[in-house]
């Protein structure tokens, strides 16, 4: 099997004509392949070569295509009605309904059709490509092919080995996948492949902390966006996608999983899906969508004074940023060396940021009862909000006093409940050991799967990356925290991630 693309001349079939499916056969056509497009529902082929067509020509009303470019594309696509009609395919790519037996039953009835040389690219977001292989009598051709919504304008595909997948196979998907203009990564084929792990705890912690009453919905999301540099929150997000689905691939994933901890479904995500409120689709979810229901806006601390010398300790990356914000405003200050991890103080209130114990517990074992914790940001200089929480020995006064010195500085400010490890912070912690974790058991290199979660669901950055700027063992530290206070298996530390910090490397050296 050669590891170079497949030739433009190749026919490319896709099987199921969906939203999922028309996007992949828009992509083929745009790179030059006829393609073949089957439904099993009547008509559906012939409706989304037409919808296809009309994309071929908005693009080239805007100038993204010459009107021949356009209409060559356009006609490259070919509906057919049968499995027949698809025997001198190149590549099979199913979009078909998610389910082991169908995808089974479509690529069994295939072999007895097509070339042996055909490859069948699986679009399956879940279903393991060994299982689904174990049915053929040619397992080594098939391998996962999987695009992300909306396919033609997502960059990421996820190229998943099966345990009897074929390596040339791979190959030459990954270099068709580049040549069509995305970005491919490899995968070994486990639960939720690299995207749909990795972003398990995106929605995990956000549940979590809505379900401890930490902030409401509106605030989190904020947060997540605002500090964290996140495109949406995992709310909204979740709203979106619609609770139906979201909540399917969690349980997916922690079935898959033999119910770990770490993939652990949201009660509160269940009572929505109960009640059918699947988000933006049903007009309620999270948020509530009807028509004249009020927008919730985040919870912001009313405008408080900064009374007290104010000092800024150490050069972190959170110091470093204060000062300049404060410097910036015109607020006067002083600098001193790094003093017990603290950042700030300001007349009695000594600022830390989270490094995923609660503010109470801090205090109790610094034995500075005025401690406030700052949430992790994507970048201190850029962040327009801020979550914080207050130790429960604090003063009322020196919270006000802290709260002012942030907002001094800038930043809307958040009060959280005291959980631990905030928002950003645990969110990115579990983000980088899930990532390290799936490095660490071989499904995708470290690139790979910072490079999936960029590219499939538009992270500011690479979680570990991510991890590397904030520092492994600050991250590992999070970690080991957050599994000291709350006493569960879903915070064990990857063994990846435990390395690197006892080697002092970072994480892609």
């Amino acid at each position: 099997m050669s590891h170079t693309p497949l030739p433009q001349q190749a026919v490319i079939a896709v099987v199921g004509t969906g939203a999922m499916g028309a996007g992949i056969a828009q992509v083929a056509a745009a790179a030059g392949h006829p393609v073949k497009l089957l439904d099993a529902r009547p008509d559906a082929a012939n409706r989304a070569v037409a919808g296809i067509r009309a994309q071929f020509a908005k693009m080239a009303e805007k100038g993204k295509l010459t009107a021949a470019a356009a209409e060559a594309a356009g006609q490259r696509l070919i509906p057919v009605s049968s499995l027949a009609d698809l025997a001198d395919a190149a590549l099979v790519v199913e979009a078909i309904v998610e389910n082991l037996e169908a995808k089974q039953k479509l690529y069994a009835d295939l072999e007895a059709i097509v070339g042996t040389d055909c490859i069948f690219g699986t679009n399956t977001s879940s279903i393991s490509v060994t299982a689904i292989g174990a049915a053929l009598k040619h397992p080594e051709r098939l391998a996962g092919l999987h695009f992300f919504n909306p396919a033609p304008l997502m960059a990421l595909v996820e190229i998943v080995s099966g345990l009897a997948t074929d390596k040339g196979v791979a190959d030459t998907l990954y270099a068709t996948a580049a040549a069509w203009g995305k970005t491919p990564v490899h995968a070994k084929s486990t639960p939720g492949f690299i995207v749909n792990r990795v972003a398990r705890p995106y929605y995990a912690e956000a549940l979590r902390l809505a379900q401890e009453g930490a902030a409401d919905y509106a605030t989190i999301d904020a947060v997540m966006r605002e500090a964290g540099g996140f495109r949406m929150g995992p709310f909204e997000l979740m709203d979106m996608i619609g609770h139906d689905v979201n909540f399917a691939v969690t349980n997916s994933v922690w079935r898959a999983f033999y119910n770990d901890q770490r993939f652990l479904p949201s009660l509160i995500q269940q009572e929505l899906v109960d009640a059918g409120f699947y988000g933006k689709k049903t007009g309620r979810g999270f948020y509530d969508y009807r028509e004249g229901a009020a927008k919730p806006v985040p919870q912001t601390e009313a405008a408080q004074t900064p009374a007290g010398k104010i000092t800024v300790f150490g050069e972190s990356t959170a110091a470093d940023a204060l000062a300049d914000r404060l410097q910036h405003s015109g607020l006067s200050f002083t600098r001193a060396p790094e003093v017990d991890g603290r950042i700030a103080d300001i007349g009695r209130a000594i600022l830390y940021v989270t490094d995923g114990r609660s503010a109470t517990q801090r205090a109790a074992e610094s034995g500075v009862a005025n401690t406030v914790l700052i949430d992790l940001a994507l970048d201190y200089d850029k962040a327009t909000r801020l979550a914080i929480s207050a130790a429960e020995q604090c003063e009322p006064a020196a919270v006000a006093s802290a709260i002012g010195l942030l907002q001094a500085a800038g930043f809307a400010v958040s009060r959280f409940i005291d959980v631990p490890g905030l928002a950003v912070m645990r969110t990115v912690a579990m983000l980088a050991n899930e990532a390290a974790d799936a490095v660490n058991q071989g499904v995708c290199s470290e690139a790979g799967a910072d490079q999936a979660m960029r590219l499939g669901v538009n992270y500011p950055q690479g979680p570990l990356a991510w991890a590397d700027q904030v520092g492994i063992a600050a991250i590992r530290d999070v970690l080991a925290n957050l599994g000291t206070s709350y006493g569960e298996d879903r915070y064990r530390i990857s063994p990846l991630l435990q390395r690197a910090v006892f080697a002092a490397r970072k994480i892609h050296d």
